[in-house]
């Protein structure tokens, strides 16, 4: 069971994440790119409730971690760090803001496979990376509701149904699209990527077929 949640990153993406995670109901290790005495103040002020530490210690008092920091910079964390545990990649490629990485622009796959690659070790599921971090804590309710949104997950099924329980107690349904390549289906430049779905309307986009797809709080 997942109790604690490890962000790296926080700026505006990862301060969201984490206060949704809070409100949630999980305890949440955020981490900056130096020691947590950094961002001591800040975590305290924009993310209460919140523990500030390094990267290595977020990681390993935790029982998943999110990567949401700028896609230039997930080289600069180890993959050594990551083995073994689940890890939610929110990181989508930007050229304008990224930059040109040869990484992403002489490799057709998605961003996460090569992503993945790079955290050998890792289980990466892609999630998160299709909803603008603001819309994160106003589009959230509970399980249930009438058109409430979903957001979709790749990675190996086994992983992606641990982090589709964190999807619904964040406040929204949960839509398998399988394997991480599927991943492709919901980054930039896509129908998906920035749109409101209901999990029937996100199913579709997905060309999935069958409720056995679709995680809800009903069906966990």
């Amino acid at each position: 069971m997942i109790r604690t949640i490890g962000i790296l990153g926080a700026g505006r993406v990862g301060s969201a994440i984490a206060r949704t995670a809070l409100t949630a109901g999980y305890a949440v290790n955020i981490s900056g790119s130096g020691p947590g005495s950094d961002i001591e103040m800040l975590v305290d002020i924009v993310v209460p409730g919140a523990r500030a530490m390094s990267a290595s210690d977020a990681v390993a008092n935790s029982d998943l971690v999110i990567i949401a920091v700028p896609l230039h910079k997930y080289r600069t964390v180890s993959p050594a760090l990551l083995s073994g545990k689940i890890v939610i990649d929110t990181m989508n490629y930007w050229e304008p803001i990224d930059g040109r990485l040869d990484d992403f622009t002489t490799d057709a796959r998605s961003s996460s496979e090569v992503v993945s690659d790079y955290f050998t070790g890792a289980r990466v599921v892609k999630t998160l990376n299709h909803i603008g971090y603001h819309e994160l804590e106003a589009d959230n309710h509970a399980a249930g509701r009438d058109q409430r949104r979903a957001l979709a997950i790749a990675g190996d099924d086994d992983a992606a149904s641990v982090v589709a329980e964190i999807i619904d107690r964040f406040g929204f349904d949960a839509v398998y699209a399988g394997p991480l390549e599927t991943g492709a289906a919901f980054e930039p430049g896509t129908a998906i990527f920035g749109g409101r779905h209901t999990a029937d309307e996100l199913g579709a986009e997905l060309g999935l077929t069958g409720s056995t797809t679709l995680f809800s709080g009903a069906e966990l």
